[in-house]
């Protein structure tokens, strides 16, 4: 067990437990999930942060069972490993009573698949036989049996990356961009088929189409909106792997203007807005969408914009590291922290416990 100041690391079946020590009366069990390709140690600063800005508060517990070429299974897959991670934890701690979520590019569409398998609805009376009625008191049900706080991702492509400029690495260019829809898979599995929606498992509608909606047993949607809140933080510019509409949810004319730094407390954050959740009439005109989008994201935007979001804006164009946004805006590596460090903290001091 490792011992920095008044932080403890503790590695466990399936990941790394992170807390205060010498002792804890925590009872906020904080999940972090990396991205693609990442690791363990990719959240170990954000982690610690965590710990020592919320003494007693938080547990931390980094997720290890995707890591590294496990991330290129399918987000499905990957989920399921989550959701069997996140169980076997809350177990192993009875004194759990919330839970929230911290992730990473696709570890946010990871995550948001894990939720939906770990959702159990509100109490419900059984009339006829009492001894049913099992169902938890939340009335927005609960995850994991524990109270949802706060599901927040990071640079998270929730609408996939097959539209136009979603890849920013593509220049835009519709040729190459459906080039890469019919390659990707090469590269990055089964994973690659869901991110640009060519996914077609046994006739059903793409994963991420799916996960819009409570899809068959899983509550993808009722577990988004079981959370106290939702937070999408995105970098506008220099993210070269995830386009700012689909890692803020948005479609490209809702992109906000923005001018520069909201607060000398985090110079990098240039743009913050709450929306509500809104119902789109189903009939309403698909044709009628942005230039630069499809009627298929539109429908991912419409289905995930049901329930509020707060909108965390993020810039590095003043950085040196600014081409490196996609990692920096994570903190991921120590060479990183004094840029990505005002974003980890934001999202410490908004945190919800």
């Amino acid at each position: 067990m490792g011992d920095v100041g008044r932080v403890c690391s503790e590695p466990v079946d399936g990941g790394t437990d992170i807390y205060s020590c010498p002792s804890s009366s925590a009872d906020h069990l904080v999940v972090m999930v990396h991205g693609i390709l990442g690791s363990v140690g990719d959240w170990e600063f954000g982690a610690n942060q965590f710990v020592r800005m919320l003494p007693d508060k938080v547990i931390v517990h980094c997720s290890e069972r995707n890591m590294y070429r496990l991330s290129l299974d399918g987000v499905d897959v990957m989920g399921e490993r989550l959701a069997e991670e996140v169980a076997e934890v809350v177990k192993s701690r009875p004194e759990l009573q919330k839970i929230s979520f911290v992730a990473h590019s696709v570890g946010g569409l990871v995550a948001r698949y894990a939720i939906g398998r770990l959702y159990s609805p509100p109490r419900r009376k059984n009339i006829e036989d009492p001894l049913l009625d099992v169902h938890n008191d939340s009335p927005s049900g609960t995850i994991c049996g524990l109270e949802a706080i706060n599901f927040i991702t990071v640079a998270t492509p929730h609408l996939g990356s097959r539209g136009n400029k979603q890849v920013p690495f593509l220049f835009g260019v519709t040729a190459i961009e459906k080039v890469a829809s019919h390659v990707i898979h090469w590269i990055f599995g089964r994973t690659g088929k869901h991110l640009f929606l060519t996914d077609d498992d046994e006739g059903k509608p793409p994963l991420l189409q799916r996960m819009v909606d409570d899809y068959d047993d899983f509550c993808f949607m009722s577990g988004l909106q079981a959370f106290k809140r939702r937070v999408a933080y995105a970098n506008v510019g220099y993210d070269h792997i995830v386009g700012w509409r689909t890692s803020s949810i948005r479609r490209n004319s809702e992109l906000p203007k923005w001018e520069g730094s909201l607060s000398e407390n985090y110079p990098h954050i240039v743009y913050e807005e709450q929306s509500k959740g809104s119902i789109t009439d189903e009939c309403a005109d698909l044709s009628l969408i942005d230039g630069d989008s499809d009627m298929l994201e539109e429908k991912l935007v419409r289905g995930l914009t049901r329930v509020s979001w707060e909108r965390v804006d993020v810039s590095f164009h003043g950085s040196r590291l600014r081409y490196a946004a996609h990692s920096v805006i994570q903190a991921k590596f120590s060479f990183m922290h004094s840029d990505g460090e005002d974003v980890i903290r934001h999202i410490i001091d908004h945190f919800l416990l």
